[in-house]
């Protein structure tokens, strides 16, 4: 034997016939007990997967440190920097991001690695699988930290700033999603250590004759049209009040709330109907019967005010502990339905908590004017409406799908100077639920997943399909 343990023959006279004798016997074992063979050969094949995984995490991290760069994936762009604490690396969206990127960082501290096409999903694929795929192969290199519980080693890591840089679209989103699924799952120590951030690029550029300015998101384009459209603006109200600057700035952040509470309405909602019912004081739930028929009649008048004369027509109706607005338009029956479900809803409550503003300043049509211009305004969303028109008169407007549409000064005065740009730490604050969230969302079983998706469907805002 190979040792006093006797774990292992390695006489060559006994071992041929104790091989044979073993062979013979365990082949005639396995043919009478074929279940429990199966279940022999496939940890078999488990423990050989393991094996080939391993190796490949060990072929992974053999480098001989920060300064060794032969073993460093073609693709990759790297700094000149060899201090990991100054050095940062982007993980961008394909090679078109990937070009522009390259040419317009600073070479001195930034490195960029273009990664083609989504990568595997690492929720779904064994060890041994994920290991096999080029791009995650390529990410795994160019850390430098290797794999693996064995093999990881967050000392390693060559850039102590992981920037997820991907384009502002649904492929962008859902590749942002695979790469945060991968390291929390298998590199979570650089989400603890503060070390993995995304990138915000800007959404829109905006350029009002030789100045122009880069803005984020779709909020911050509003910002900035309103903040363009409310200098010399006033809103004359029917009662003779007249609101301007603050009294308006004020009018209007709260038309968008009333705006955004609208949007998150289910479809079968007519949303004019229901901003002119919270304008009315409707919007909560039928206790006085007599009341509530009262208010539906004077709604029903108000649409019939508002609209043109070929379009009016409208009668109202308690029904079922909620209202029922009709018309007929050009031979067509128009039914809007403002139910209990409705009534008794928290969205219709946000909009109930603001009735006494909206009655006093929209209970009859308000007159917007700015520089000569006028404007009828007959609720809140066409308050926000007509100040983000205003706000676009003079300017041109681009909005950015994707990275690859910037030339590299622009994505360098945006997204990659480190006195202007805009990032996202990524930090995990309840462990539990961000394991469930991803377990539920990028996992195999279908179920979960689809009850997530029907429970959250009417909260979605921005749906990009």
């Amino acid at each position: 034997f190979s040792s006093q343990t006797k774990d292992k023959l390695v006489s060559s006279e006994v071992r041929p016939v104790v091989e044979s004798a073993l062979g013979e016997a365990l082949a005639t074992w396995f043919e009478e007990h074929p279940s429990d063979a199966r279940t022999i050969v496939g940890k078999v094949v488990e423990a050989a997967a393991a094996r080939e995984a391993a190796r490949k995490a060990r072929e992974l991290t053999r480098r001989k440190g920060a300064l060794d760069v032969a073993n460093l994936p073609g693709k990759l762009a790297d700094c000149q920097e060899r201090d990991p604490a100054n050095a940062e690396i982007f993980i961008v969206e394909g090679d078109s991001a990937g070009g522009s990127a390259k040419q317009g960082r600073n070479r001195e501290y930034q490195a960029v690695l273009p990664l083609r096409g989504k990568i595997l999903n690492v929720e779904r694929a064994r060890f041994d699988k994920m290991l096999s795929s080029q791009e995650i192969g390529t990410l795994i290199t160019a850390l430098g930290t290797g794999i693996g519980k064995d093999e990881f080693n967050i000392e390693k890591l060559r850039y102590h700033k992981i920037i997820i840089m991907t384009d502002a679209d649904v492929d962008g989103s859902h590749i942002r999603t695979l790469l945060l699924t991968f390291f929390f799952r298998q590199m979570p120590e650089l989400i603890e250590r503060g070390h993995l951030y995304i990138a915000q690029p800007p959404l829109y550029k905006v350029t009002r004759g030789k100045s122009q300015q880069y803005l984020k998101d779709e909020r911050a384009l509003e910002d900035y049209l309103i903040d363009n459209g409310i200098e010399g603006a006033l809103l004359g109200l029917a009662s003779g009040e007249e609101r301007s600057g603050l009294d308006l700035k004020k009018l209007i952040d709260e038309s968008r709330l009333v705006r955004t509470v609208l949007g998150g309405l289910h479809s079968r909602y007519d949303k004019a109907i229901v901003e002119q019912a919270a304008i009315a004081g409707l919007l909560r739930p039928i206790n006085d019967l007599t009341a509530a028929e009262q208010g539906v009649a004077a709604l029903a008048a108000r649409l019939d005010h508002l609209a043109e004369d070929t379009e009016r027509g409208w009668t109202g109706r308690v029904e079922k502990n909620g209202y029922v607005l009709e018309r007929t338009l050009r031979g067509v029956k128009q039914v809007a339905t403002l139910d209990q479900a409705l009534l008794a809803s928290a969205d219709a409550m946000k909009l109930s908590e603001h009735a006494t503003t909206l009655g006093d300043v929209y209970g009859s049509p308000a007159l917007l004017t700015r520089k000569g211009d006028e404007t009828v305004v007959t609720g809140p969303v066409a308050l926000f409406d007509a100040f983000t028109a205003v706000g676009r008169k003079g300017l041109t407007m681009q909005r950015y799908k994707g990275l690859g549409e910037m030339n590299p000064e622009q994505l360098w005065e945006t997204t990659l100077d480190r006195n202007v740009r805009s990032l996202l730490q990524v930090k995990v604050r309840e462990a539990v639920d961000a394991d469930d969230i991803f377990t539920k969302l990028m996992g195999d079983v279908v179920e979960p997943r689809r009850e997530f998706i029907q429970t959250n469907a009417l909260s979605v805002a921005n749906l990009d399909v």
